[in-house]
């Protein structure tokens, strides 16, 4: 593998099409898409001072670099990738990307991330911004703590474990979405969803998990959570408490630790296709 170190990179596409290099100890600054189109390579210990980095790369390793504010739109249209203990500090990244893995990765402005991105994997990392991963698919994370709004929008087969999201209105327009023991404080969880699937999550939510068909709660805990499962149809629920209120689930069963206010209106549903059992 050819080697480039203790480098400063600059202008427009300063190191277009590298093929089997490794980058170490190098700046890329003041000229955009340095990296366009390079397959197979390594970045070790480097700095992405400007914009487009690595855009339609294949198979690249990136450890210990940092995308610096000017960075932005870094990674687009690329595959194979692997984002190891870096530091991003750029929004509007990962985009329509394919097979990224990050692990240990530190993101203070994770702003419009992997925007239809497909096959994601998240270990051990921070992220900070908001609409994360809107309309990707294929995601497994695993110690993950987010901070930011509407993540997750119109995704699909996802399974998130050990987690904490602090976000409002997480897994809108969704379909097979698994959680595991994680943690969610946040508005409105999961509307117009289809197939969601929570174990041992503890959540806190107002008006959470609405208009979704489909939708498995285990041993799950819902604070503060008003008004919960308005018009949802085949649920499968066991909390470990009992939220504030629910009102008018269509159809499935509810299994309760505790009491609540139930709002049933016969006008919009039919009771009788919903089983609701106190503890």
């Amino acid at each position: 593998m050819k080697l480039v170190e203790n480098q400063v990179l600059e202008g427009e596409r300063a190191a277009y099409g590298s093929k089997e290099t490794l980058f170490r100890n190098c700046t890329f600054q003041n000229g955009e898409s340095p990296l366009k189109e390079s397959d197979d390579i390594e970045v070790n210990d480097c700095t992405f001072a400007y914009k487009y980095p690595l855009w339609y790369v294949n198979n690249a390793k990136v450890r210990n670099t940092h995308w610096e504010t000017m960075g932005r739109s870094g990674v687009w249209y690329s595959k194979h990738m692997l984002i190891e203990d870096c530091v991003i500090d750029a929004p509007k990244n990962f985009r329509r990307t394919e097979d990224i893995t990050w692990n240990r990765v530190k993101y203070s402005d994770a702003d419009e991330v992997f925007w239809g991105a497909k096959g994601i994997k998240i270990t051990d990392s921070y992220a900070k911004g908001d609409y994360f991963a809107m309309n990707a698919s294929d995601v497994e994370i695993d110690n993950f703590v987010l901070d930011g709004n509407y993540p997750f929008d119109g995704c699909s087969n996802i399974i998130i474990k050990n987690s904490k999201l602090n976000s409002k209105d997480s897994f809108w327009n969704c379909n097979n979405v698994i959680v595991e023991n994680t943690e969610i404080e946040g508005e409105y969880i999961g509307w117009n969803s289809k197939n969601l699937t929570f174990r041992n999550c503890k959540i806190k939510s107002h008006q959470a998990f609405c208009y979704i068909d489909g939708l498995t709660l285990e041993n799950c805990i819902i604070e503060e959570g008003d008004l919960v499962f308005e018009l949802c149809s085949n649920v499968n629920i066991s909390l470990a408490n009992a939220p504030m209120s629910i009102k008018n689930p269509i159809s499935g069963r509810i299994k309760l630790k505790g009491r609540c206010e139930i709002i049933l209106d016969e006008k919009i549903i039919d009771p009788s296709q919903t089983s609701i059992i106190f503890e």
